[in-house]
Protein backbone atom coordinates (compact mmCIF):
# COMPACT_ATOMS: atom_id res chain seq x y z
CA UNK A 1 0.00 0.00 0.00
CA UNK A 2 3.28 2.37 0.85
CA UNK A 3 4.08 2.05 -2.87
CA UNK A 4 0.50 3.02 -3.91
CA UNK A 5 0.19 6.25 -1.65
CA UNK A 6 3.74 7.12 -3.35
CA UNK A 7 2.72 6.77 -6.78
CA UNK A 8 -0.28 8.97 -5.53
CA UNK A 9 1.63 11.50 -4.70
CA UNK A 10 3.73 12.11 -7.65
CA UNK A 11 0.88 11.84 -10.18
CA UNK A 12 -0.59 15.07 -8.57
CA UNK A 13 0.04 18.11 -10.32
CA UNK A 14 1.29 21.48 -8.40
CA UNK A 15 2.17 24.04 -10.73
CA UNK A 16 3.00 27.55 -9.45
CA UNK A 17 1.24 30.26 -10.18
CA UNK A 18 2.27 33.15 -8.10
CA UNK A 19 6.11 34.04 -7.10
CA UNK A 20 6.54 37.95 -5.82
CA UNK A 21 8.87 38.58 -3.48
CA UNK A 22 7.99 36.47 -0.27
CA UNK A 23 4.14 35.42 -1.92
CA UNK A 24 3.85 32.48 -3.41
CA UNK A 25 0.32 30.63 -4.91
CA UNK A 26 0.06 27.05 -6.79
CA UNK A 27 -2.84 25.02 -8.60
CA UNK A 28 -2.96 21.51 -7.38
CA UNK A 29 -4.59 19.43 -9.16
CA UNK A 30 -6.22 15.90 -7.69
CA UNK A 31 -7.52 13.71 -10.56
CA UNK A 32 -10.33 11.46 -10.41
CA UNK A 33 -8.27 8.44 -10.88
CA UNK A 34 -6.03 9.45 -8.11
CA UNK A 35 -8.78 9.75 -5.77
CA UNK A 36 -10.26 6.53 -6.65
CA UNK A 37 -6.64 4.70 -5.54
CA UNK A 38 -6.80 6.59 -2.87
CA UNK A 39 -10.37 5.31 -1.75
CA UNK A 40 -9.57 1.66 -2.89
CA UNK A 41 -6.31 2.17 -0.88
CA UNK A 42 -8.01 3.35 2.64
CA UNK A 43 -10.79 0.65 1.81
CA UNK A 44 -8.53 -2.29 1.50
CA UNK A 45 -6.71 -1.24 4.95
CA UNK A 46 -10.00 -1.00 6.70
CA UNK A 47 -11.32 -4.15 4.48
CA UNK A 48 -10.04 -7.10 7.20
CA UNK A 49 -11.69 -5.67 9.80
CA UNK A 50 -15.42 -4.93 8.41
CA UNK A 51 -18.04 -7.63 8.90
CA UNK A 52 -21.14 -7.41 6.75
CA UNK A 53 -24.11 -9.24 6.87
CA UNK A 54 -23.64 -12.67 4.60
CA UNK A 55 -20.04 -12.63 4.58
CA UNK A 56 -17.20 -13.44 7.37
CA UNK A 57 -15.05 -10.99 8.74
CA UNK A 58 -12.95 -9.39 6.04
CA UNK A 59 -14.31 -11.51 2.85
CA UNK A 60 -16.75 -8.30 1.88
CA UNK A 61 -16.07 -8.02 -1.73
CA UNK A 62 -14.49 -4.40 -2.76
CA UNK A 63 -17.50 -3.46 -4.52
CA UNK A 64 -19.71 -3.70 -1.82
CA UNK A 65 -17.21 -1.81 -0.05
CA UNK A 66 -16.91 0.78 -1.83
CA UNK A 67 -20.76 1.37 -2.43
CA UNK A 68 -21.11 1.60 1.35
CA UNK A 69 -18.47 3.08 2.68
CA UNK A 70 -17.04 4.97 -0.21
CA UNK A 71 -18.75 8.23 -0.10
CA UNK A 72 -17.98 8.47 3.58
CA UNK A 73 -14.25 7.57 2.39
CA UNK A 74 -14.37 10.03 -0.36
CA UNK A 75 -13.36 13.00 2.17
CA UNK A 76 -10.96 11.88 3.37
CA UNK A 77 -8.89 10.73 1.12
CA UNK A 78 -9.41 14.24 -0.98
CA UNK A 79 -8.01 15.64 2.65
CA UNK A 80 -4.87 13.60 3.17
CA UNK A 81 -4.19 14.01 -0.87
CA UNK A 82 -4.09 17.32 -0.53
CA UNK A 83 -2.27 17.37 2.86
CA UNK A 84 0.43 14.83 0.95
CA UNK A 85 0.58 17.44 -1.93
CA UNK A 86 1.14 20.18 0.29
CA UNK A 87 3.72 18.83 2.76
CA UNK A 88 5.39 17.74 -0.27
CA UNK A 89 5.91 21.00 -2.00
CA UNK A 90 7.35 22.50 1.67
CA UNK A 91 9.61 19.59 1.76
CA UNK A 92 11.22 20.10 -1.65
CA UNK A 93 11.12 23.71 -1.91
CA UNK A 94 12.46 24.37 1.57
CA UNK A 95 9.73 27.15 1.91
CA UNK A 96 8.20 28.06 5.68
CA UNK A 97 5.03 29.62 5.63
CA UNK A 98 4.64 32.73 7.77
CA UNK A 99 1.54 31.88 8.23
CA UNK A 100 -1.11 28.97 7.75
CA UNK A 101 -1.34 28.68 3.40
CA UNK A 102 -5.16 29.92 2.48
CA UNK A 103 -6.42 26.44 0.54
CA UNK A 104 -9.56 26.50 -1.54
CA UNK A 105 -11.24 24.39 -4.23
CA UNK A 106 -11.37 26.19 -7.46
CA UNK A 107 -13.77 24.00 -8.79
CA UNK A 108 -16.69 25.06 -6.73
CA UNK A 109 -19.37 22.25 -8.89
CA UNK A 110 -17.19 19.75 -8.35
CA UNK A 111 -19.30 16.26 -8.00
CA UNK A 112 -17.51 12.49 -7.60
CA UNK A 113 -15.82 11.47 -11.04
CA UNK A 114 -14.40 15.29 -11.23
CA UNK A 115 -10.87 16.24 -10.75
CA UNK A 116 -10.35 17.89 -8.18
CA UNK A 117 -8.86 22.01 -8.32
CA UNK A 118 -7.70 23.53 -5.26
CA UNK A 119 -5.52 26.79 -5.02
CA UNK A 120 -2.93 27.10 -2.46
CA UNK A 121 -1.27 30.70 -1.44
CA UNK A 122 1.11 32.22 1.36
CA UNK A 123 3.98 34.14 2.29
CA UNK A 124 7.12 32.04 2.43
CA UNK A 125 9.31 33.32 5.82
CA UNK A 126 11.99 34.78 4.21
CA UNK A 127 15.67 33.34 4.14
CA UNK A 128 17.71 34.76 7.37
CA UNK A 129 21.27 36.05 6.78
CA UNK A 130 24.10 34.63 9.04
CA UNK A 131 24.86 37.19 11.22
CA UNK A 132 28.63 37.18 13.03
CA UNK A 133 27.92 37.78 16.77
CA UNK A 134 31.49 37.52 17.93
CA UNK A 135 32.04 40.73 16.67
CA UNK A 136 29.21 42.51 18.49
CA UNK A 137 30.26 44.77 21.64
CA UNK A 138 28.17 45.46 23.90
CA UNK A 139 28.32 47.40 27.48
CA UNK A 140 26.84 46.48 30.83
CA UNK A 141 26.12 49.03 33.45
CA UNK A 142 27.18 47.59 36.29
CA UNK A 143 25.76 48.81 40.02
CA UNK A 144 26.90 47.46 43.67
CA UNK A 145 24.30 48.10 46.38
CA UNK A 146 25.96 50.98 48.61
CA UNK A 147 25.23 51.77 52.21
CA UNK A 148 23.15 54.44 51.33
CA UNK A 149 20.87 52.22 49.16
CA UNK A 150 20.58 49.47 52.00
CA UNK A 151 19.58 52.09 54.69
CA UNK A 152 16.75 53.49 52.33
CA UNK A 153 15.29 49.77 52.02
CA UNK A 154 15.49 48.93 55.27
CA UNK A 155 13.57 52.15 56.41
CA UNK A 156 10.81 51.24 54.03
CA UNK A 157 10.47 47.97 55.16
CA UNK A 158 10.18 49.52 59.22
CA UNK A 159 7.16 52.06 57.80
CA UNK A 160 5.61 48.50 56.17
CA UNK A 161 6.37 47.60 59.70
CA UNK A 162 4.69 50.55 61.57
CA UNK A 163 3.25 50.24 65.32
CA UNK A 164 0.87 52.54 66.49
CA UNK A 165 1.14 54.90 69.42
CA UNK A 166 -1.79 57.08 71.48
CA UNK A 167 -1.54 60.71 70.21
CA UNK A 168 -1.43 63.72 72.79
CA UNK A 169 -4.76 63.76 74.79
CA UNK A 170 -7.47 65.86 72.82
CA UNK A 171 -5.72 65.36 69.03
CA UNK A 172 -7.74 64.77 65.84
CA UNK A 173 -7.59 61.82 63.95
CA UNK A 174 -5.72 62.58 60.86
CA UNK A 175 -6.17 60.37 57.84
CA UNK A 176 -3.47 57.44 57.86
CA UNK A 177 -4.52 57.47 61.69
CA UNK A 178 -5.93 54.12 63.56
CA UNK A 179 -9.21 54.91 65.65
CA UNK A 180 -9.86 51.90 68.10
CA UNK A 181 -13.56 51.89 68.26
CA UNK A 182 -16.65 50.61 69.38
CA UNK A 183 -19.69 50.48 67.41
CA UNK A 184 -22.92 49.41 66.70
CA UNK A 185 -25.03 49.46 63.68
CA UNK A 186 -28.47 49.48 63.04
CA UNK A 187 -30.77 49.32 59.77
CA UNK A 188 -34.40 51.75 60.29
CA UNK A 189 -33.19 51.31 63.92
CA UNK A 190 -32.46 47.32 64.77
CA UNK A 191 -29.35 46.40 64.89
CA UNK A 192 -28.01 43.59 62.41
CA UNK A 193 -25.72 40.64 62.72
CA UNK A 194 -21.96 41.67 62.12
CA UNK A 195 -22.80 45.17 62.63
CA UNK A 196 -21.17 45.80 66.15
CA UNK A 197 -17.96 45.08 67.39
CA UNK A 198 -16.00 46.75 70.67
CA UNK A 199 -12.40 48.11 70.41
CA UNK A 200 -12.03 47.87 66.67
CA UNK A 201 -8.53 48.92 65.81
CA UNK A 202 -9.88 51.05 62.01
CA UNK A 203 -7.07 53.21 59.84
CA UNK A 204 -8.20 55.57 58.50
CA UNK A 205 -8.04 56.06 54.40
CA UNK A 206 -7.35 51.92 54.27
CA UNK A 207 -10.81 51.70 52.77
CA UNK A 208 -11.30 48.48 55.07
CA UNK A 209 -15.19 49.59 56.01
CA UNK A 210 -18.33 50.30 53.94
CA UNK A 211 -17.08 53.30 51.53
CA UNK A 212 -17.71 57.07 53.57
CA UNK A 213 -17.78 55.42 57.37
CA UNK A 214 -13.72 56.21 57.25
CA UNK A 215 -13.84 59.70 55.57
CA UNK A 216 -16.53 61.10 58.52
CA UNK A 217 -13.94 59.79 61.83
CA UNK A 218 -11.59 61.82 60.25
CA UNK A 219 -11.40 64.44 63.29
CA UNK A 220 -12.89 62.36 66.25
CA UNK A 221 -11.05 62.75 69.41
CA UNK A 222 -11.06 60.03 72.11
CA UNK A 223 -13.41 59.95 74.35
CA UNK A 224 -16.03 61.49 71.60
CA UNK A 225 -19.18 59.41 70.66
CA UNK A 226 -20.34 60.10 66.82
CA UNK A 227 -23.06 58.19 64.64
CA UNK A 228 -21.45 57.88 61.11
CA UNK A 229 -24.22 57.29 58.38
CA UNK A 230 -23.62 55.04 55.39
CA UNK A 231 -25.38 53.37 52.66
CA UNK A 232 -24.48 49.38 51.71
CA UNK A 233 -23.74 49.33 48.34
CA UNK A 234 -26.59 47.22 46.00
CA UNK A 235 -24.36 44.58 45.56
CA UNK A 236 -23.16 43.93 49.26
CA UNK A 237 -22.75 40.35 50.04
CA UNK A 238 -25.68 40.31 52.45
CA UNK A 239 -28.84 40.75 50.14
CA UNK A 240 -31.09 42.10 53.69
CA UNK A 241 -28.43 45.20 53.62
CA UNK A 242 -27.85 45.96 50.11
CA UNK A 243 -28.88 49.26 49.39
CA UNK A 244 -29.72 49.62 52.89
CA UNK A 245 -28.85 53.02 54.68
CA UNK A 246 -27.27 52.35 58.08
CA UNK A 247 -26.24 54.00 61.05
CA UNK A 248 -23.17 53.20 63.26
CA UNK A 249 -23.13 54.49 66.66
CA UNK A 250 -19.54 54.70 67.50
CA UNK A 251 -17.52 55.79 70.57
CA UNK A 252 -13.89 56.44 69.61
CA UNK A 253 -11.74 55.15 72.49
CA UNK A 254 -8.22 56.01 71.27
CA UNK A 255 -6.50 57.84 68.60
CA UNK A 256 -3.06 56.72 67.60
CA UNK A 257 -0.87 58.00 64.87
CA UNK A 258 1.43 55.45 63.07
CA UNK A 259 5.30 55.26 63.78
CA UNK A 260 7.87 53.19 62.04
CA UNK A 261 9.28 50.62 63.51
CA UNK A 262 12.96 50.70 65.12
CA UNK A 263 15.62 49.68 62.90
CA UNK A 264 17.34 46.60 64.63
CA UNK A 265 17.21 43.06 65.75
CA UNK A 266 13.44 42.88 66.33
CA UNK A 267 12.61 44.34 62.98
CA UNK A 268 14.93 41.68 61.47
CA UNK A 269 12.89 38.62 63.32
CA UNK A 270 10.02 40.19 62.17
CA UNK A 271 11.32 40.22 57.92
CA UNK A 272 12.73 36.17 59.64
CA UNK A 273 15.84 37.15 59.87
CA UNK A 274 18.34 36.29 62.44
CA UNK A 275 19.32 39.53 63.28
CA UNK A 276 20.02 43.09 61.69
CA UNK A 277 23.04 42.29 60.09
CA UNK A 278 21.37 38.98 58.56
CA UNK A 279 18.58 41.36 57.46
CA UNK A 280 21.22 43.71 55.63
CA UNK A 281 22.64 41.18 53.89
CA UNK A 282 19.86 40.03 52.45
CA UNK A 283 18.61 43.20 51.19
CA UNK A 284 21.94 44.00 49.72
CA UNK A 285 21.52 40.60 48.00
CA UNK A 286 17.63 41.59 46.79
CA UNK A 287 18.51 45.17 45.46
CA UNK A 288 22.02 43.78 43.79
CA UNK A 289 19.85 40.97 41.91
CA UNK A 290 17.53 43.95 40.95
CA UNK A 291 20.12 46.27 39.80
CA UNK A 292 21.15 43.09 37.40
CA UNK A 293 17.90 42.44 35.86
CA UNK A 294 17.45 46.76 35.24
CA UNK A 295 20.76 46.42 33.43
CA UNK A 296 20.16 43.18 31.71
CA UNK A 297 17.09 45.24 30.21
CA UNK A 298 19.52 48.03 29.17
CA UNK A 299 21.94 45.61 27.64
CA UNK A 300 19.12 43.80 25.99
CA UNK A 301 18.00 46.86 24.27
CA UNK A 302 21.04 47.54 23.49
CA UNK A 303 21.55 43.92 21.55
CA UNK A 304 18.38 44.36 19.59
CA UNK A 305 19.18 47.62 18.32
CA UNK A 306 22.24 46.63 17.34
CA UNK A 307 20.93 43.59 15.77
CA UNK A 308 18.46 45.38 13.90
CA UNK A 309 21.49 47.82 12.33
CA UNK A 310 22.98 44.77 11.32
CA UNK A 311 20.48 42.54 9.30
CA UNK A 312 18.01 43.51 6.33
CA UNK A 313 15.47 41.21 4.52
CA UNK A 314 12.22 40.97 3.27
CA UNK A 315 9.19 40.63 5.58
CA UNK A 316 5.83 38.40 5.54
CA UNK A 317 3.06 41.43 4.92
CA UNK A 318 1.00 39.94 7.10
CA UNK A 319 2.85 39.26 10.06
CA UNK A 320 4.14 43.05 9.71
CA UNK A 321 0.20 43.75 9.40
CA UNK A 322 -0.80 41.58 11.87
CA UNK A 323 1.71 42.95 14.38
CA UNK A 324 1.09 46.43 13.90
CA UNK A 325 -2.97 46.23 14.44
CA UNK A 326 -1.89 44.26 17.84
CA UNK A 327 0.30 47.25 18.52
CA UNK A 328 -2.08 49.72 17.85
CA UNK A 329 -4.82 47.89 19.74
CA UNK A 330 -3.00 47.59 22.93
CA UNK A 331 -1.56 51.66 22.56
CA UNK A 332 -5.78 52.57 22.34
CA UNK A 333 -6.46 50.03 25.43
CA UNK A 334 -3.00 51.55 27.82
CA UNK A 335 -4.86 55.61 26.57
CA UNK A 336 -8.45 54.10 27.25
CA UNK A 337 -7.55 52.17 30.74
CA UNK A 338 -11.71 52.52 31.55
CA UNK A 339 -12.35 50.28 28.57
CA UNK A 340 -11.81 47.22 29.30
CA UNK A 341 -13.57 45.16 26.59
CA UNK A 342 -13.20 45.12 22.58
CA UNK A 343 -16.25 46.54 21.87
CA UNK A 344 -15.09 49.68 20.46
CA UNK A 345 -14.72 50.62 16.90
CA UNK A 346 -11.85 49.41 14.33
CA UNK A 347 -8.34 50.96 15.01
CA UNK A 348 -6.21 52.18 12.42
CA UNK A 349 -2.46 51.13 12.33
CA UNK A 350 -0.62 54.09 12.05
CA UNK A 351 3.07 54.92 10.34
CA UNK A 352 4.76 55.18 13.75
CA UNK A 353 3.01 51.51 14.65
CA UNK A 354 3.82 49.63 10.98
CA UNK A 355 7.07 50.71 11.75
CA UNK A 356 7.48 49.31 15.21
CA UNK A 357 5.74 46.27 14.05
CA UNK A 358 8.76 45.84 11.15
CA UNK A 359 11.24 46.28 14.12
CA UNK A 360 9.36 43.54 16.16
CA UNK A 361 8.87 41.19 13.34
CA UNK A 362 12.22 41.53 11.89
CA UNK A 363 14.18 40.97 15.29
CA UNK A 364 11.43 38.01 16.09
CA UNK A 365 12.32 36.38 12.83
CA UNK A 366 16.34 36.61 13.48
CA UNK A 367 15.98 35.48 17.45
CA UNK A 368 13.93 32.52 16.26
CA UNK A 369 16.46 31.54 13.67
CA UNK A 370 19.26 31.67 15.69
CA UNK A 371 17.80 30.12 18.74
CA UNK A 372 16.83 26.88 16.00
CA UNK A 373 20.85 27.53 14.65
CA UNK A 374 22.06 27.26 18.20
CA UNK A 375 19.55 24.30 18.95
CA UNK A 376 18.04 26.73 22.07
CA UNK A 377 15.24 24.95 24.13
CA UNK A 378 12.17 26.09 26.76
CA UNK A 379 12.59 22.78 28.73
CA UNK A 380 9.50 21.79 30.73
CA UNK A 381 10.74 22.66 33.64
CA UNK A 382 10.89 25.98 32.93
CA UNK A 383 7.87 26.03 31.81
CA UNK A 384 6.58 24.23 34.96
CA UNK A 385 8.09 27.29 37.03
CA UNK A 386 6.90 30.05 34.40
CA UNK A 387 2.94 28.62 34.65
CA UNK A 388 3.06 28.51 38.47
CA UNK A 389 4.51 32.42 38.68
CA UNK A 390 1.48 32.97 36.74
CA UNK A 391 -0.90 31.12 38.72
CA UNK A 392 0.23 33.02 42.12
CA UNK A 393 -1.59 35.73 40.63
CA UNK A 394 -4.80 33.77 41.08
CA UNK A 395 -4.65 32.87 44.94
CA UNK A 396 -6.64 29.81 45.51
CA UNK A 397 -7.35 29.32 41.71
CA UNK A 398 -3.77 27.90 40.67
CA UNK A 399 -4.70 24.49 40.00
CA UNK A 400 -7.39 25.87 38.01
CA UNK A 401 -5.37 28.47 36.53
CA UNK A 402 -2.50 25.51 35.81
CA UNK A 403 -5.19 23.25 33.69
CA UNK A 404 -6.48 25.88 31.48
CA UNK A 405 -2.77 26.36 30.65
CA UNK A 406 -2.13 22.89 30.27
CA UNK A 407 -5.51 22.68 28.17
CA UNK A 408 -4.97 25.78 26.09
CA UNK A 409 -1.94 25.55 23.67
CA UNK A 410 -2.01 29.39 22.70
CA UNK A 411 -1.81 30.14 26.43
CA UNK A 412 1.55 27.85 26.32
CA UNK A 413 3.04 29.51 23.47
CA UNK A 414 2.12 33.12 25.10
CA UNK A 415 4.05 32.06 27.81
CA UNK A 416 7.12 29.68 26.25
CA UNK A 417 7.68 33.13 23.70
CA UNK A 418 9.49 34.89 26.29
CA UNK A 419 10.93 32.30 27.69
CA UNK A 420 12.66 31.37 24.55
CA UNK A 421 13.39 34.65 23.45
CA UNK A 422 15.83 35.14 26.79
CA UNK A 423 17.21 32.36 25.97
CA UNK A 424 18.27 33.31 22.82
CA UNK A 425 19.43 36.63 24.01
CA UNK A 426 21.91 35.08 26.66
CA UNK A 427 22.98 32.42 24.28
CA UNK A 428 24.11 35.86 22.27
CA UNK A 429 25.56 37.18 25.57
CA UNK A 430 28.44 34.08 25.93
CA UNK A 431 29.45 34.69 22.18
CA UNK A 432 29.47 39.15 22.50
CA UNK A 433 31.81 41.25 23.48
CA UNK A 434 30.80 42.43 26.75
CA UNK A 435 32.22 44.86 28.73
CA UNK A 436 31.26 46.13 32.64
CA UNK A 437 30.79 49.32 33.68
CA UNK A 438 30.63 51.08 37.06
CA UNK A 439 27.62 53.46 37.80
CA UNK A 440 25.22 54.42 40.40
CA UNK A 441 21.99 53.73 41.30
CA UNK A 442 20.48 56.58 39.59
CA UNK A 443 22.71 56.41 36.55
CA UNK A 444 21.16 52.70 35.85
CA UNK A 445 17.16 54.44 36.80
CA UNK A 446 17.82 56.95 34.14
CA UNK A 447 19.20 53.84 31.69
CA UNK A 448 15.74 52.33 32.43
CA UNK A 449 13.15 54.96 32.16
CA UNK A 450 15.08 55.79 28.68
CA UNK A 451 13.86 52.32 27.19
CA UNK A 452 10.32 53.45 28.56
CA UNK A 453 10.83 56.67 25.85
CA UNK A 454 11.93 55.34 22.97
Amino acid sequence: MRGLSAYVRKKMQVTETLNEGLKRGYAITVTAAELDAKVNEKLAEAAPDIEMKGFRKGKVPMALLKKQFGPRVLGEAMQESIDGAMNDHFESSGDRPALQPEVKMTNEDWKEGDDVNVEMTYEALPEIPEVDLKSISLERLAVKADDAAVEEALNNLAETAQDFKDRRKGSKAKDGDQVVINFVGKVDGEAFDGGSAEDYPLVLGSNSFIPGFEDQLVGAKAGEEKDVTVTFPEDYQAENLAGKEAVFACTITAVKEPKAAEVNDDLAAKFGAEDLNALKAQITERLEAEYTGAARAVTKRALLDKLDDLVSFDLPPSLVEAEAKQIAHQLWHDENPDVHDHDHGEIEATEEHNKLAERRVRLGLLLAELGQRAEVEVTDAEMTQAIMTQARQYPGQERQFFEFIQQNAQMQQQLRAPLFEDKVVDYIFELANISDREVSKDDLQAAVEALDEE
